[in-house]
């Protein structure tokens, strides 16, 4: 199974908590920019049900219906084994799962407004909130590299990728 989302990823950091002096305010500076990263990530269970896998792409653009495709395509080519897409009915999904399942993809759909349901949206959860919140990049590339670190370190942690599905309420 490949459960898939994307999220965006902006140059404006996500402010958790920070510190400062005793009697002096913290302030953190960024630019006012508004240049962003588009992030399709998969977590796949195997079919033995031990093992949780992390797939992503980062883009500078929107993420559309071309590149949704191209990622489960890339998924299942490194899996090499029939893959079982579960995603939502953004518009970009549905028109690649019409191609996909040309060439013998099985697609499941997630029910309508509830993103809870899918793995995805913890892992983005943790790497917005906790891995990248504060971080101020000075640009794309940066943010890219930061980015690409946090999810590399989550994709060789199997008790964390565990967590995402039982966040989502899905036993493994």
């Amino acid at each position: 199974m490949l459960f898939l989302d994307e999220t965006g990823l902006m140059l404006q950091p996500l402010v958790r908590r920070t510190w400062a002096p005793r009697g002096q305010r913290p302030v953190m500076y960024c630019w006012d920019r508004h240049d962003r990263l588009s992030v399709i990530a998969g977590l796949t269970l195997s079919s033995a049900r031990h093992h949780v896998g992390l797939y992503f792409a980062i883009h500078d653009q929107n993420i559309k219906t071309h590149e949704v495709e191209e990622f489960i395509r890339d998924v299942r080519r490194q899996v090499r084994k029939p893959l079982i897409v579960v995603m939502d009915r953004l518009p970009a999904h549905r028109s690649a799962a019409k191609r996909l399942i040309e060439d013998g993809f099985e697609i499941e759909w997630l029910p309508g407004y509830a993103p809870d349901l899918n793995p995805t949206e913890a892992l983005w959860s943790h790497t917005k909130y906790s891995d990248l919140a504060n971080f101020v990049p000075d640009d794309t590339l940066d943010l890219e590299v930061e980015a690409t670190g946090n999810l590399e370190d989550t994709q060789s942690d199997q008790t964390m990728l565990k967590s995402f599905f039982h966040a989502a309420e899905l036993s493994i």
